[in-house]
């Protein structure tokens, strides 16, 4: 069975919270989605709201540091919505040294988010 099926390029047009951003996807054929939000899959980061805040702001933060206003590429999971009715996705962009990342990964391992099952 195929996990994730469709791959896209996609640009980040903002960052909600540690976990949820906004992209406009390019789905080729000159055809572009705009303002689609996207649930990092997989994981889980602290709300913007209530005891969690301060780390929410933090997490973030260094999300948007990352993928904010730049072309990345977009994994999504197929036919798959989350609790929330937005889809899920695993972001993958480039480092100074123009290698691939997965962006869901690098939250966890900096500890700005947890792995989550959902």
């Amino acid at each position: 069975m195929v996990k994730s099926l469709y791959h896209y390029k996609a640009f980040v047009v903002s960052v909600y919270d540690g976990d949820t951003v906004t992209v406009d996807i390019d789905l080729g054929l000159h055809v572009t989605l705009k303002k689609e939000k996207i649930r990092l899959a997989r994981i889980n980061a602290p709300e913007l709201r209530g005891e969690e805040h301060d780390e929410g702001i933090k997490s973030r933060d260094f999300l948007r540091s990352l993928v904010i206003e730049k072309n990345i590429f977009l994994e999504t999971i197929k036919d798959r919505k989350g609790k929330y009715g937005r889809y899920l996705g695993e972001l993958w962009a480039q480092d100074e040294d123009e290698k691939y990342f997965n962006v869901n990964d690098e939250l966890v391992k900096k500890g700005f988010a947890v792995y989550k099952k959902y």
